[in-house]
Formats: structure tokens, C-alpha cells, sequence
């Protein structure tokens, strides 16, 4: 047999090296894009706080029984980022004074406001529940905002608000179900859309490589 020259067996084993580090990802992977991140799971990052023009009502939950009305606001900072600086302030405010400081805490926060025209209306604050995921949750500690929040009655025009945290998988990008009673609300799934919108123009807005973290210190 007669040799091949050098310089054809250097190019076979530069092409055979160049092949093999190409692999197929197997079947099932869940391969992503790089720029969406390495898996669809993965949380995006976050735009940076301050730029955003939602007021706290285009993100709340509205539910009302005769002359109780109740409000349920995320507290997330996936939601709030959408919303006008003034707002994110006062939102992000009550998740850090009421919420859980341990970096490891995966319960999620929502501000809950019950109030009435009426006086002397009766409200039962355990009765707030969530369903996300077909699962329903059940507050797991319930922060109060207002002095008067543990009376259990309302009077006339006066709002008790509490901050809920809420242990177990709240989806905010699915679908979230709010029930108090015999009452349900799917209006989340109008304000998501809103959310994810705004978050859009957020990241326009944000002057290239702005970080994030500076606006949070500036609330301290």
C-alpha cells in the first residue's frame, strides 16, 4: 500500500477533532438558544428597576362580595419591575419590611387589601387562597400592614391591608387562580400579558449595561 502524504493525514485529523466536538444534543434535551439562557426553566434576568409606568391597580387582583372588596397584589420583583418608580418603591418597600430577610426564603409575597363601603362588614383573611399549577395554597403567614388588621370587621371605608406569603410553586407566568370563599378571580391572566409588555419596554429603555442592583441600593 502505498503512504499517504503527511499533510492529507494532518487535515483527516484536524476534520475527525473538529466533527467530534460537535455533538447532537439527544432527543429530550430541552437544548435552548444562548440567548434565551441554557434551559427553559432558567429564570430570565431581571430589567433594572425604576423605568417602568404600571400603577399598582394595572397589577392587582380585583375580587368583591356584596360590600367587600378585596385586592391582591404580587410582590415579586418580576412584576413590580414593571411598575412607575414611585409604586416599585412603596411595593418594594413592603416586601423587604414584611417579607422573610433570608436569602433562602422561596415563599412568594402578595399585598392583600380588604375594604368596604359598608360598616361593620366581616372578612376572613385565611380564607384568601391561591390556586397556581392545580395546586391550591393556602396562605403560610399572613404579615399585617394596618394596626386593626386582626378584628376580623372592617369599618366604613377604611382598608386593612397584610402582606401573605404563600410556601410552595407560585407560577406567575401561567396561569394564577385567587379565591376567597365562594368567589374566584382568572384576571390574572389579562395583567400577565400587561406585565410581560411593559417589561419589554422596561429593557428598551434601560441605557446599555445598566445594572440593576444600583437602584435597589439607592433605596436604603
Amino acid at each position: 500500500m502505498i503512504p499517504r502524504p503527511a499533510p492529507l493525514l494532518a487535515l483527516l485529523a484536524a476534520s475527525s477533532l473538529a466533527l467530534g466536538g460537535c455533538a447532537v444534543a439527544p432527543a429530550g434535551s430541552g437544548s435552548a438558544p444562548a440567548a434565551t439562557g441554557a434551559n427553559p426553566g432558567q429564570a430570565r434576568p431581571l430589567p433594572p428597576p425604576g423605568l417602568g409606568t404600571l400603577r399598582q391597580d394595572d397589577i392587582t387582583i380585583s375580587l368583591r362580595q356584596d360590600a367587600l372588596q378585596i385586592k391582591v397584589t404580587p410582590l415579586l420583583e418580576r412584576v413590580i419591575r414593571a411598575t412607575a418608580p414611585d409604586t416599585y418603591r412603596r411595593l418594594h418597600g413592603l416586601a423587604e419590611a414584611h417579607g422573610d430577610p433570608n436569602p433562602g426564603d422561596e415563599r412568594a409575597y402578595f399585598l392583600v387589601s380588604f375594604f368596604t363601603e359598608d360598616p361593620g362588614t366581616a372578612y376572613m383573611p385565611e380564607d384568601l387562597n391561591l390556586v397556581s399549577r392545580g395546586l391550591r395554597l393556602r396562605p403560610d403567614r399572613i404579615a399585617p400592614v394596618t394596626p386593626d388588621w386582626g378584628q376580623y370587621r372592617l369599618e366604613q371605608r377604611r382598608t386593612e391591608m397584610a402582606v401573605y406569603a404563600f410556601q410552595g410553586s407560585v407560577d406567575l407566568e401561567s396561569e394564577l387562580v385567587v379565591l376567597y370563599q365562594g368567589l374566584e378571580s382568572t384576571e390574572w391572566t389579562v395583567i400577565r400579558p400587561r406585565v410581560e409588555s411593559e417589561l419589554v419596554r422596561v429593557r428598551a429603555r434601560a441605557r446599555p449595561g445598566q445594572a440593576s442592583s444600583s437602584y435597589l441600593e439607592s433605596l436604603r
